[in-house]
C-alpha cells in the first residue's frame, strides 16, 4: 500500500510517500518554515509524489499529523489530508506528534514519556511503553510533569524535557520526522475522520464588544 504522511502539526511542513509493503520511503520533502504551511503544503506532496514517480492516484492510504501542536498547523494538515482522502475515495488516519517523538527515542525499554513545551507551565504529554499509549495525550501542569518525569527508570523525550534541569529554560521547537509519521500511519486503524488534537484552546479568541449579532 502506498501512504502519503503529512505533516504540518509545528515549524515543519513536510510530505512524504511511503511503501508500506517494501517499508520504504519512495519520496519525501520537508522544511522547516515556521508558518505558512498552507502556502506551501500542496506543493510540497507534488514534489514528493514525483520523487517517488507516482501520483495521487496511486496513494491507498493519507496519514497527517493531528496535535497536540501548532493550532492553525494543524487545521491546514487536517483539512488538507481529509480532502484528498475525500477525492481519492482512501482511508485517511491521524497521528499524534506524540506518539512521533515516543519512537525517535534510541531507548524502546521501559516507560517513554514523550512532551511538549506547551509554555505558560504547561506540558503536553504522554506516555508509551513497549509503543502502546499508557493512558490518553494529557496537558500538565509543569510541576505535574516535572513529579512523572523523575520517576525512576523514565525515558524522556522531547522538547519538555529540557525542563527537568532548568523549569525556565528556553527550548526549541519539536520535529516529527516524516519518516516516523508514515510508518505509524501505515500501521494505524482506521477509525473514521482524523479530527485535530487540541489540548489547549486558541490563542486568539473574538472579542465580544466587537462580535456581529447574527439574524
Amino acid at each position: 500500500m502506498i501512504v502519503l504522511a503529512i505533516d504540518t502539526a509545528g515549524v515543519d511542513c513536510a510530505a512524504a510517500v511511503f511503501d508500506s509493503d517494501a517499508g520504504a520511503i519512495l519520496g519525501r520533502v520537508s522544511e522547516t518554515i515556521g508558518r505558512g504551511h498552507a502556502e506551501r503544503l500542496m506543493a510540497m506532496i507534488d514534489e514528493a509524489l514525483a520523487e517517488a514517480k507516482l501520483s495521487l492516484t496511486d496513494v491507498g492510504r493519507i496519514g497527517v499529523t493531528i496535535g497536540p501542536g501548532s493550532f492553525t498547523g494543524i487545521r491546514v494538515g487536517v483539512a488538507a489530508a481529509r480532502g484528498l482522502a475525500l477525492a481519492l475515495d482512501v482511508e485517511c488516519v491521524g497521528v499524534s506528534t506524540l506518539e512521533v517523538l515516543s519512537q525517535t527515542s534510541p531507548e524502546k525499554q521501559g516507560l517513554i514519556l514523550a512532551a511538549i513545551n506547551a509554555h505558560r507551565d504547561e506540558v503536553y504529554a504522554q506516555g508509551f511503553e513497549g509503543g502502546v499509549p499508557q493512558g490518553e495525550p494529557l496537558l500538565l501542569e509543569l510541576d505535574d510533569y516535572l513529579a512523572r518525569a523523575a520517576v525512576p527508570g523514565t525515558v524522556l523525550v522531547g522538547s519538555a524535557s529540557a525542563l527537568v534541569s532548568d523549569r525556565q529554560a528556553e527550548t526549541g521547537p519539536d520535529h516529527y520526522p516524516i519518516e516516523i509519521v508514515a510508518r505509524i500511519a501505515s500501521l494505524a486503524k482506521a477509525q473514521g475522520k482524523p479530527k485535530p488534537l487540541y489540548l489547549r484552546g486558541p490563542d486568539a479568541k473574538p472579542q465580544t464588544g466587537f462580535a456581529v449579532s447574527r439574524a
